[in-house]
Parts: structure tokens; sequence; C-alpha cells
């Protein structure tokens, strides 16, 4: 709205397409780590084809490159401006690969992608108003349509045998899962670059961990198994999916803690990608109800 010279409009007032360019290099810097490993890991013989490179970083090149392709032919389709070079398309194809089985088929990848890109970031506008986190969103699509390929073929790295180093990533998962130590190290560059805050994944992780203990259950083989630390660290905290304020964060964080807990008791096959999607979809719930007063409002 034209105010004389100047333009009244909703918050935030002040853009940079430079600061989502250096959230998103800040990102892909912490997920590293987890990558690497996941490549060194991982030798389970499947692109026949392509033999010069290991299968992981083939999977993660795909996802990354049909992620920045459908970000670009789509805001080509519809004219709208091109938004590649903020990366946040690279940083969802490298969280779309670490969510998927390393030999899954390459066709079934690019639809993850296709998904998460079209469906779910630029039908609702693009970078800043999808309804939930697009990684997220493809796997759990993924699970739905093709369970067979996502949810019951596992691979053992090194030797074969199933190992509970946990903290390295030694046990039968999906690429990017069970890395602790280079998790936890992606969310610490990511807490110190203050790309995320602590609230949400301290509170999901936490909740978790204490009601493990609580039930009998093994606490820490609960926190750094499967996806949790992938999810809560990288994953729970994008900011267009998660609330606004530290408040409605460990809200989230707590809620997020007991319905993960609940879908694993349940023995749901990726239980953090439905216990995210579930939050993203009740975030606004949680910014309307546990909202601030106005000054000098009354109850």
């Amino acid at each position: 709205m034209k105010q004389g010279n100047m333009t009244v409009s909703f918050a935030p007032h002040i853009q940079d397409s430079a600061a989502a360019n250096r959230i998103m290099l800040d990102v892909i810097i912490a997920l590293s780590p987890v990558i690497i490993l996941s490549i060194y890991d991982f030798d389970i013989p499947f692109f026949e084809y392509f033999q010069f490179l290991p299968e992981p970083a083939l999977l993660i090149g795909i996802c990354v490159a049909s992620c920045v392709f459908f970000e670009w032919a789509f805001q080509k389709l519809v004219k709208r401006k091109n938004t590649v070079k903020d990366l946040s398309a690279v940083v969802t194809g490298l969280l779309l690969a670490l969510c998927l089985p390393e030999e899954i088929h390459p066709v079934l990848a690019v639809f993850g992608s296709f998904v998460a890109i079209v469906f779910v970031k630029q039908l609702f506008g693009g970078i800043g108003k999808n309804f939930a986190n697009p990684a997220v969103t493809a796997r759990v699509v993924l699970l739905v349509a093709f369970p067979a390929a996502m949810a019951t073929t596992w691979y053992m790295p090194f030797s074969g045998e199933l190992d509970l180093e946990l903290l390295i990533g030694r046990q039968s998962n999906f690429l990017g899962d069970g890395h602790g130590l280079a998790l936890v190290a992606g969310g610490v560059y990511l807490l110190i670059r203050r790309v995320i805050t602590w609230h949400i994944p301290v509170t999901f992780i936490g909740t978790v961990f204490v009601v493990a203990a609580i039930t009998g259950n093994d606490p820490v083989f609960q926190v750094f198994s499967g996806s949790l630390l992938l999810g809560a660290i990288f994953m729970a905290t994008d900011y267009t999916t998660s609330p606004l304020t530290a408040k409605r964060r460990i809200i989230f964080g707590v809620m997020a803690g007991l319905h993960l807990v609940l879908f694993r008791y349940g023995n749901y096959q990726m239980a953090v990608s439905y216990t995210i999607l579930l939050m993203n979809m009740a975030t606004p719930l949680i910014n309307k109800f546990a909202a601030y007063r106005a000054l000098g409002e009354k109850r």
C-alpha cells in the first residue's frame, strides 16, 4: 500500500536475498561431515553404469541436481523470479538424499525431488511460504507411494554386520542416519553461526531422552539411532515451518518429542518424518494460542 513516497507492507520490512544465501551456505557446511561419512560408510553396488563415483555420492548428486532443475524450470514456466542462487534447492536436495536408502532407484529420487520442490515449495509461493519441510514431506510421500523401496530394503555399512557404534554411524540405516558426532557437530556450528536456536533441538531430543529413561528404554539408543538428530537439528528448525518465538519453539520441541515416542512405540517406519510433518501443520496453532499479548492488552 502506497503512502506518499512510502510503501507500507506487512513484516518483515527488511528483506535481503544475500541473507538466505548465507544461511543456506551455513547449512551446507554443517551437513558436510554427515555427507562425507555417508559416502565413506556405504558402498552398495547399484548404479552399475557409473562406477567411477561412490554410489551415495551419485544419489546425493541426483537429488541436488533434480531439485535445482525443478526449481529453475518451474520458475521459468510461471515467469517467476529465479531463486536458484539462494541455495535453498541445494539444501532440500541434500536433506532429501540423506533421508533415502542408498539403493533406492534413481527415478524415485527424482520423483521425491519433484514433490519437494514443485508441490511443497513452489506451488505455495516459493521459499518462506511452504506449509511443511519439503524434504520431510517428500520422504513421507515416497514411503506411502513406494513402501517396499523405502521401508524394507536395508543394507549394512562396512562389514555387513549390525554394529551399534551409533556415534560414528556404523548401523543399518538410511544414508544420513546415525552419524551422531557429525550431526551434533553440524548443530553446534549452526548454533555458533546463529542460524538456529537451541530451543527446538534441545527440547525435542531432551524429551525423547527423558521419556525413554522413564519408560525403561535405552535413552542413548533412542537419541542416536534413526533420524532423530538429523530431523531435530536440520529439519524441525526450518524457519518457515517452525514457531516464531522461543516460548513457542519450546512447546514445539516438547510436543515433537512426545509424538515421536508414541510413533516409535507404535513401530511406525520413519517416525521422525511423520512427527515433523505433524508438528509443521500444528505450527500455526502454536503461534496462535501461545501468542504474546500486546502491551496493555487485557487477558
